[in-house]
């Protein structure tokens, strides 16, 4: 066993982890708490910040149709920030207010200054998340969605323009809290790339929901939530400033494409050493 500590509002934590040794799924190891990026270090941050209540908050809309608008605005190519910024513009021009708008009124409204911090930026893929945009009106203004489980949500989804399966599982996790799906992103598939618990011959375009269950699988045998799992690695691999140091000293290999961040997130420096 090893012997971990959680600093809570009450003091330190102890609590009994499996033996570095041991395997949590087959041919994966727990690993060594102390450090990343085994999965008993993800098993560490999940239970820290319950025990510091700094729960993850996912959901981004108060509606179907702007939870939709939230993550296509976001995603590959656009800073967490700057997607945010877009939706709260859209949003603020009545795009999901439950009509129908025209590409060419979208991609108005898109391409105009859009305000982050003060300061105004142009979106980029204006004209082409505009068609996504308008598709999802379309879709969620002629059919009722069907809120079952997330892979049923997920599927649904898969039939609006630009939504694949990364983000028609943001979309279903967040609206419904679901754990039958995961996000897998580039900053989850080289947390499991580097904890072992994905093959690297394996790709998130071509073995999506093979790794996905991987993932599903993990989480479950970790005793956790899979949405919690996959919103603490995002989070995490995202944010710490360590991870991003650690992960820069791949660089030469370039074995998993990593690199550091062109966003500025702004977070704070975090210790990869737990204990």
């Amino acid at each position: 066993m090893q012997k971990v500590f959680i600093e809570s509002g009450y003091g330190l934590v102890q609590m009994d982890f499996p033996s570095d040794t041991k395997e949590v799924l087959p041919s994966v190891k727990w690993g060594d708490a102390t450090g990343f990026p085994t999965v008993a270090y993800w098993l560490y941050k999940v239970l820290e910040k319950r025990l510091t209540g700094d729960v993850i908050t996912y959901k981004l809309g108060n509606s179907l149709i702007e939870e939709i608008g939230a993550c296509l605005l976001g995603g590959h190519g656009i800073p967490a920030a700057n997607g945010l910024a877009a939706y709260e513009h859209m949003r603020s021009k009545g795009a999901f207010n439950g009509k129908v708008y025209s590409e060419n009124d979208l991609y108005t409204w898109l391409s105009e200054p859009i305000n982050l911090n003060g300061k105004t930026f142009k979106y980029r893929f204006a004209k082409q998340k505009a068609k996504y945009l308008h598709s999802a009106l379309e879709k969620t203004y002629k059919e009722e969605a069907p809120i079952i489980s997330g892979k049923i949500l997920r599927d649904w989804l898969l039939d609006i323009k630009g939504v694949g399966l990364k983000t028609a599982s943001w979309v279903a996790r967040n609206w419904l809290d679901a754990d039958d799906v995961a996000i897998l992103d580039i900053h989850i598939y080289r947390a499991g790339i580097l904890g072992g618990f994905f093959k690297p011959e394996m790709t998130i375009e071509k073995n999506y929901q093979e790794l996905e269950e991987q993932f599903i699988s993990l989480a479950q045998s970790m005793k956790i939530r899979t949405s919690e799992l996959d919103a603490v690695m995002w989070y995490e691999m995202q944010n710490s400033l360590s991870i991003h140091r650690l992960l820069s000293l791949q660089e030469p290999s370039n074995s998993l494409g990593i690199r550091q961040p062109t966003d500025n997130c702004g977070a704070n420096p975090e210790q990869i050493t737990l204990i």
